[in-house]
């Protein structure tokens, strides 16, 4: 008998790297081949975003750091595009959707940033 995952998701190994879906997984095989034919660059996986880091309040309660995990980060051309991969189910849900937002304020495009460019995959 099969585990159940939250999101019906089918958790799939390829290049003895383990993907939360089967389409996390084709995503990879199909940035794998952009890459292999030089229309991206600097392919990596699951690249962490500060969004907030850590503190201490004035009241003296420690908080950890907010971070955001995409599931793909590359170069095309002279931007670095962030993308994620969701479900429609998961797009919805309103921890990530702050994410999300907080992520998009923080690198927008701006003369003093990296030039990055956000993509969101929906499947």
């Amino acid at each position: 008998m099969r585990k159940r995952f939250k999101y019906n998701n089918i958790p799939t190994i390829i290049d003895g790297i383990k993907f939360d879906s089967k389409a996390e997984g084709k995503r990879y095989t199909d940035l794998k081949l952009l890459e292999k034919v030089k229309n991206i660059s600097d392919l990596q996986l699951q690249v962490e975003f500060e969004l907030q880091p850590s503190f201490t309040d004035s009241q003296g309660a420690k908080h950890r750091s907010i971070n955001y995990v995409a599931d793909f980060v590359y170069k095309e051309g002279d931007k670095v595009v962030v993308e994620d991969l969701k479900s429609k189910i998961t797009a919805e849900n309103p921890v990530y959707r702050i994410k999300k937002k907080l992520l998009l304020y923080i690198f927008r495009s701006d003369e003093d940033y990296i030039n990055y460019e956000f993509k969101e995959v929906i499947k």
